[in-house]
């Protein structure tokens, strides 16, 4: 191999390097919707993010790459949707396509919910994750004969336990992390099922609207933004409109915190949360005041 081809297929591997996603990221990203699931479903929020873990390696693999699928779910009878094909226990298998990471998630819990041979797992606590677990492999889920003993590892390793008692999780505060200490653009779930982006260095609005297809003029309107307003590193940046309420009912305000700050943290119409609160557009609110973020105040 010539220096020349040599220094480009280390560029290009790192590049793929650079793009891969961690274990921290996965959970991050994912808590979210697991435990949005586990409150519609019922199903363990660390049994759900343990399986995406595993099932999908981190989000790395083939079919989560391009199709979506966290859960290897297989298209059986009753999938009209997309397929693709993947070697699993045979050649060339029929797997479903789903158009984002969270159909996927949901379709996982539908997979469990409506079918008969799961039911009995849904009479355990739903902090029983052992119970879960070998009740998935003892019920035919995975072939892998220590896919319990694998799922109960992952679970504890990384304490995702802690996950089925949160039931008020919301999008992290921005800190220095591996969302956007290096130059790549991750698209993710906000709790309030809204598609979003941190704001890696170095990144403008012109190429988020790009690289996510998103008109900058769309970002603008959703995240409600001037035409002169700049995005730094770490800002949330949401890729579709907010919503006009929150999952959760209220928030306890921080020092010097504002309400686009509150409205940015939990997906949330900023004209909507000024309304539901009866205060005046652009009044500040104080240390210590709760707002309301959904419902109706007395």
């Amino acid at each position: 191999m010539t220096r020349t081809l040599l220094l480009l297929f280390l560029a290009i591997s790192s590049s793929v390097c650079a793009q891969k996603v961690t274990r921290d990221q996965y959970i991050e990203r994912f808590a979210p919707i697991a435990v949005q699931e586990m409150k519609d479903y019922g199903i363990p929020a660390s049994i759900t993010l343990a399986q995406g873990i595993l099932e999908s390696g981190d989000g790395n693999s083939q079919l989560a790459s391009r199709g979506n699928n966290h859960f290897g779910i297989k298209c059986h009878d009753d999938w009209t949707g997309k397929t693709i094909k993947h070697d699993d226990d045979r050649r060339n298998e029929c797997f479903r396509v789903y158009d984002d990471p969270f159909d996927s998630y949901r379709d996982h819990s539908l997979f469990l919910t409506e079918r008969s041979r799961y039911s009995e797992l849904f009479k355990l606590k739903p902090t029983d994750y052992k119970g879960w677990a070998r009740g998935l492999k003892k019920a035919g889920y995975a072939t892998d004969p220590k896919y319990a003993d694998r799922l109960i590892d992952l679970i504890e390793r990384h304490e995702l336990f802690r996950y089925d008692t949160n039931l008020d999780v919301v999008v992290p505060e921005p800190r220095d992390s591996a969302y956007f200490d290096r130059n790549v653009l991750v698209v993710t779930y906000h709790p309030n099922k809204i598609k979003f982006v941190r704001v890696p260095l170095g990144y403008t609005l012109e190429q988020i609207s790009e690289e996510t297809g998103v008109s900058v003029r769309r970002l603008l309107k959703y995240n409600e933004l001037r035409y002169d307003q700049e995005v730094s590193p770490g800002d949330l940046l949401f890729l579709q409109p907010k919503k006009k309420k929150a999952i959760v009912k209220t928030h306890r305000v921080n020092k010097n915190e504002t309400m686009y700050e509150i409205s940015q943290q939990y997906g949330v119409q900023l004209t909507k949360l000024y309304e539901r609160n009866r205060m005046a557009f652009g009044e500040e609110p104080s240390a210590g005041d709760l707002i309301l973020l959904k419902g109706r105040g007395k």
